[in-house]
């Protein structure tokens, strides 16, 4: 069982997510979890956010295929953050200058699976 869960266009930089996101790549989704609650990063929290969605969102999947998914199986196969829109805004500067400030923003994607299915892939 595979479930993905992505959050576009969220106001953290790309660098500072990516950060975060590599604390909790290949670990149990509960462990991931309990990483992410008490990470100092500003970034945690959404990502917290998402990994309890991928999980919910297995839980329902689960559900629907008839089988019985648990939250300690499952693992953060994978997760990785891309750079999304970039808001652009003008500081003034002294002597009629302007200085560009770019405001980032990231998609971040997390998928998590099974032990089995990770060794289905393993085995392709």
């Amino acid at each position: 069982m595979e479930a993905i869960a992505k959050v576009r266009n969220i106001r953290v930089t790309p660098m500072k997510a990516r950060r975060v996101v590599n604390l909790i790549r290949g670990k149990q989704a509960t462990e991931a979890l309990g990483i992410l609650k008490f990470a100092p990063q500003a970034a945690s929290e959404p990502i917290y956010k998402l990994v309890a969605a991928a999980v919910a969102n297995a839980k329902v999947k689960g559900e629907k295929a008839g089988t019985i998914v648990d939250e300690d199986d499952l693992v953060v196969s994978a997760a990785f953050v891309d750079d999304g829109v970039t808001l652009k805004r003008f500081r003034p500067r002294a002597q009629g200058r302007a200085f560009k400030i770019n405001k980032r923003t990231s998609h971040i994607t997390v998928v998590v699976a099974t032990p089995d299915e990770l060794q289905k892939k393993a085995g392709k």
